[in-house]
């Protein structure tokens, strides 16, 4: 009895609780809440009805948009948001493309920070406007117009760069190429690729592989003789005859996505005040001397990292 007494006492004063600071002034709970993440912001507005218009003011929205919104191109916010709120939804909930169209923005819902996407053109890619090694394919289901489809190289390089002052401050990202695979393609698995992600003063590498590995037949007869390194004839019969192996458990190794590309993690930085200058990524496949063909690559995604 006196713990049925004692537990009913506590639910009271936590109903007391809650319909005192619900009788708080709007302003002083928007304020309150604006203090918060945009995920307290959704759960607060589901506790009650002087919850909800707090969370769901301009004052408190205007808190989680970020005040630097790069400039957009003509149209991408049409119609315009109502509210406040709206326009971080609409911002939240799939890319617009800046000016320029080459990148595009959105922002996590969770936690309002900004991430991008660089399309292809907006990379550096060795050799990317000669025809012989690669070129561009149109696209019909995308952000962007168009991709690049490497035809043959042995020199694979690919760079992006963005401004840190773009980013979100105090905040960590995760830098991502953002593929295809060709089904006629070669040399891709071996050598391994390095990525690079640099911010200031701070760099990380690591080893990637571009292709997953699900124990498919090697198919180096495919190859034209050409393209193909060096090798001894022992060493030529070995790799006919072996089975696809994995890489070692350091490679970083493709994942598939929902829209039905690709991402491989390249890297992660964390982007303190915005003014370390540029981060740079980079995807490079250079020593091996290996002729690779099939890789279609979209961009270079930069998102927070979870």
């Amino acid at each position: 009895m006196e713990r049925k007494g004692a537990d009913e006492s506590m639910g009271t004063t936590a109903s007391v609780s809650a319909c005192e600071i619900a009788c708080l002034p709007k302003d002083v709970l928007s304020e309150a809440i604006s203090l918060t993440a945009p995920r307290d912001a959704f759960r607060a507005a589901a506790v009650s009805s002087a919850f909800r218009a707090a969370a769901d003011s301009d004052a408190v929205w205007a808190c989680f948009l970020p005040a630097d919104l790069p400039p957009l191109s003509d149209g991408e916010l049409s119609p315009v948001p109502l509210s406040k709120k709206a326009l971080f939804m609409r911002l939240s909930e799939r890319p617009v493309l800046l000016a320029g169209g080459l990148t595009s923005m959105w922002l996590n819902r969770e936690t309002g920070a900004k991430c991008y996407m660089l399309s292809a053109r907006a990379l550096c890619i060795t050799w990317g406007d000669t025809p012989q090694y690669w070129r561009w394919i149109p696209l019909t289901d995308s952000r962007f117009s168009e991709a690049a489809k490497l035809r043959a190289v042995c020199w694979l390089e690919i760079r992006g760069k963005i401004d840190s002052k773009m980013l979100s401050q105090n905040s960590t990202y995760a830098a991502y190429i953002v593929f295809k695979i060709d089904d006629k393609h070669y040399g891709l698995d071996s050598p391994v690729q390095e990525a690079t992600v640099s911010i200031g003063e701070n760099k990380s590498n690591r080893q990637v592989c571009l292709e997953g590995y699900d124990n498919k037949d090697d198919d180096e007869d495919e190859v034209p003789q050409n393209h193909r390194p060096m090798m001894s004839g022992m060493r030529r019969l070995l790799r006919r005859n072996r089975r696809v192996r994995p890489p070692a458990a350091c490679v970083q190794l493709p994942q598939e996505r929902s829209d039905g590309w690709m991402e491989l993690e390249m890297g992660e930085f964390y982007n303190e005040e915005g003014d370390d200058g540029e981060v740079s990524v980079s995807l490079m496949e250079t020593r091996g001397g290996n002729w690779k063909k099939g890789l279609i690559v979209y961009g270079i995604e930069i998102r927070v990292k979870k």
